[in-house]
Formats: structure tokens, C-alpha cells, sequence
């Protein structure tokens, strides 16, 4: 029965449904939770640092104030697929968390700071990043940004505003993503899909697009754009979206 489970610190739980736990305010450093469930639950000001979910099903979840430093989900679904809806991650502490294979489709990542993080082969479809922070600051004049995106969908994501420079996209799908305004300068795209993505007034200065699929980029919309990285076989489709008429011959 989920009323006689004990959550805390350190915890190991496997095969539990604790949607009906009181999860606020809570210290949990370093709970391991395997295939459990949590349903419409509040975890309010919870301390997950160094947690461990694994095949664990968060559906309808709002995670506000939250420690996740250094957390990890691997196999966990967060995704409503009936609402559209996905998990809230609002004022909350994601630096180094690392998310595999999960999904993460129609999250709502709202002002948190993500500094490291990593998703690998995850579903971010449709996510959206309000002023989520990927940078950390090392000293007065020292700021650096991390964040790893590796081959994950991110189609339809907003990404708009972003600050993102020298992060990893490396083989993720933007299709029709919203990076408007986003810096992404000395980024790796390479093997990206950025196909119908949104790019007005992005800046792409030193960024690696080798690979990528670059079809439609207009590179005269972009706030930046010198030392950006292409292949020669990339020219055609980055020519045809100036204008240019591309003969062999």
C-alpha cells in the first residue's frame, strides 16, 4: 500500500504507485525508484539531488522549486499523449541532471537552470524552455554555458531566446522548432535536422552545421553567421533559400 511506503533519503522503492504521497518539502538525496508510477503529483521544494528513477512513469507532474542536481531518469515516461500535456519544471535546479531515453514530450521547462545537463535519445517534442538557464557563472567575469542534447527529437520545441552557445545537438531533430533569437554560436549541429525550424534573428556565428539538413535556413535572417560550419554539398540547399539559381554546369 502506498500509505506504509517511507519515503526518504537513500530510499530504494521498486513496483510502487506513490502518486498518492505528500512528495513537498521532502529530503530524498539519492532515492532509487524503479518502475513506479507517479500520477497529477505536486513535488513542491523536494530535495532529489543525486536521485535515481529508472522505467518510472511521471504523468501530470509539476516539480516547483525543486533540487534535481545531478538526478537520473532513464526509461521514464512524463508524457500525457491524450492531453498533449508533459511534465512542469518551474524554478527548479536541473544542473548535470541526465535524462536517457525518456519522454519528455510537451515539457514545460520554466525558468530553471539546467547548467551540464544531458538528454540522450529523448523525446522533446513540442517542449518548451522559458528562459531556462544553461550557463553557470565561475567568477565575476568567467560565465560558461553547457547543456547535451544527443539525438533527441525536438521537433516542434521552443528554444526562442535560448542562450546556448558551444552546446551539443548533435544528430537531434529540429524540425519546425522555434529558435528564434536563440544564441547558438560555436554550437554543434552536426547531423541535426533543422528543416522548417525557425531562425530569424538566431545567432549561428562558428556554429558546426556539417551534416545537418539545412534546407529553407536563410542565412541573411540570422543575427550571426561568420565561421559557420558547412559542407560543400551543403551549398545547393543554403544557395536556394538566398535566391540563387545552382547550375552543375
Amino acid at each position: 500500500m502506498a500509505d506504509e511506503i517511507q519515503l526518504e533519503a537513500g530510499a530504494v522503492v521498486t513496483g510502487q504507485d506513490l502518486s498518492r504521497l505528500d512528495w513537498a518539502e521532502r529530503d530524498l538525496t539519492d532515492i532509487v525508484l524503479t518502475d513506479c508510477t507517479l500520477l497529477e503529483a505536486q513535488l513542491s521544494a523536494v530535495i532529489l539531488q543525486g536521485a535515481r528513477f529508472k522505467g518510472c512513469r511521471i504523468i501530470g507532474c509539476r516539480f516547483a522549486h525543486a533540487d534535481l542536481r545531478e538526478t537520473v531518469f532513464e526509461d521514464c515516461d512524463f508524457s500525457d499523449p491524450e492531453n498533449h500535456a508533459g511534465v512542469q519544471f518551474a524554478f527548479s535546479r536541473l544542473d548535470e541532471a541526465r535524462f536517457s531515453r525518456c519522454n519528455l514530450a510537451f515539457a514545460d521547462v520554466d525558468r530553471s537552470s539546467l547548467y551540464a545537463a544531458e538528454f540522450h535519445g529523448c523525446n522533446l517534442r513540442g517542449a518548451r524552455f522559458h528562459r531556462a538557464d544553461f550557463s553557470r557563472a565561475f567568477g565575476a567575469k568567467v560565465v560558461r554555458t553547457a547543456v547535451t542534447f544527443d539525438a533527441c527529437m525536438l521537433e516542434l520545441a521552443d528554444l526562442s531566446e535560448a542562450r546556448a552557445p558551444e552546446c551539443d545537438f548533435r544528430k537531434s531533430s529540429l524540425k519546425e522548432a522555434d529558435l528564434r533569437g536563440a544564441d547558438l554560436e560555436g554550437a554543434d549541429l552536426r547531423g541535426a535536422n533543422l528543416f522548417g525550424a525557425l531562425t530569424a534573428d538566431a545567432r549561428l556565428a562558428g556554429a558546426d552545421l556539417r551534416a545537418a539538413e539545412v534546407s529553407g535556413l536563410d542565412l541573411t535572417a540570422l543575427a550571426s553567421r561568420d565561421g559557420l560550419k558547412v559542407t560543400l554539398d551543403q551549398q545547393y540547399a543554403l544557395l536556394t533559400a538566398l535566391g540563387v539559381d545552382v547550375h552543375a554546369e
